[in-house]
């Protein structure tokens, strides 16, 4: 991203950073520490990519309060991912432009209330008593259910279905392709057929919370699937009816969490993480990647594997598995010794 010009010393008051080495250096640009190039500024948080820190083009870097000066400038602060974020917001330029003002190929049902500076994309339905709160914005092809209640500041990216009744939050963001309020995943088989459970609960979204492309969030059977404030959904995740999910919670891509699980607070469930249903995630739990989590974690407490256990032990027992060859080698070894030794009367 370019188009910027600001000095160093510039950018390091923008974060309440320390400049160490040239703050007159001119920024116009920002880039990532791989790809950056003469004239940009990008950043170094993660220990591992430290050795990249001399070899990055970029004319300075954002780096933590620990790093010492090295042969290019750079912005020290308590956490520079957070400066970063900060830098591209407040100095590159954005090259969205969402929809404004109501399409004239929208649909609006009856009784539809709209707050101020709403705007509502081409061929998206909102139908009956359904609310949209102030400066929320709803892109093409969106579908909003009867009753379904957006706060203000919502954005909508095109194909997300909100079905009827459910309530979305202020300032939550809903990637495309995402289904909120659909039917959870519900039967009872009589006699060899599977009859379909009614599904009439809703759904209910915190406040910035970010959802992302292609998740499914069913309805409850009676009453509300949650997701609770500032929770952060990566793309296709499944989540079903019932479960509640604590605030500040990070969800990673292809995670599934099963009907009427409870997640706490500050959790962090990785990609392609399996709950089962009916279980408690205490808070500040972590779920590794891959974790088949089949009972109720403690808070405070990092799973992995399959079924999921304490990660120390998880650990332990695969470094067991891996030297599954190496032992099978071991005993065929000992057991062509023994039957040698048996050959020759010796045992």
């Amino acid at each position: 991203m370019r188009n910027m010009r600001k000095t160093l010393k510039e950018i390091a008051q923008l974060v309440q950073g320390e400049v160490a080495g040239d703050g007159n250096t001119v920024i116009t640009g920002v880039s990532g520490i791989r790809e950056a190039r003469e004239g940009d500024i990008t950043f170094l948080a993660n220990p591992k990519y430290l050795p990249l820190l001399e070899k990055t083009r970029a004319s300075a870097v954002v780096v933590g309060r620990d790093i010492q000066a090295g042969s290019k400038p750079l912005i020290r602060t308590d956490n520079p991912s957070l400066a970063f974020v900060k830098i591209v917001s407040s100095l590159a330029p954005s090259e969205v432009n969402h929809p404004k003002g109501i399409h004239p190929t929208a649909i609006l049902g009856k009784s539809v209330t709209l707050g101020k500076n709403v705007a509502i994309g081409p061929y998206t339905v909102i139908e009956d008593n359904a609310a949209i709160g102030d400066n929320s914005i709803i892109y093409a092809h969106c579908f909003v259910g009867n009753g379904a209640k957006i706060s203000s500041e919502a954005l909508i990216y095109p194909n997300v279905s909100i079905r009827e009744r459910v309530v979305i939050g202020k300032r939550c963001i809903i990637h495309c392709g995402a289904v909120i309020g659909s039917d959870g995943f519900g039967f009872v088989t009589v006699e060899g057929i599977h009859q379909k459970i009614p599904q009439t609960g809703t759904v209910q979204v915190g406040d910035d919370v970010e959802i992302g492309a292609n998740v499914a969030i069913d309805r409850a059977r009676f009453d509300k699937t949650i997701i609770e404030s500032g929770t952060k959904i990566d793309n296709l995740v499944h989540i079903a009816h019932n479960v509640i999910v604590g605030e500040n919670t990070l969800i990673v891509a292809q995670a599934g969490i099963s009907g009427s699980t409870t997640i706490g607070k500050n959790v962090i469930i990785a990609g392609q993480a399996g709950l089962v249903g009916h279980i408690n995630i205490g808070d500040n739990a972590v779920l590794a990647a891959q974790a088949g989590v089949t009972k109720s974690v403690p808070a405070n407490t990092m799973v992995s594997g399959y079924p999921a256990q304490a990660h120390d032990k998880a650990l332990r027992s695969n470094a067991c598995i891996q030297n599954l060859p190496k032992l099978y080698e071991t005993v065929r070894e000992l057991k062509k010794k023994i039957e040698e030794l048996e050959s020759k009367g010796k045992v």
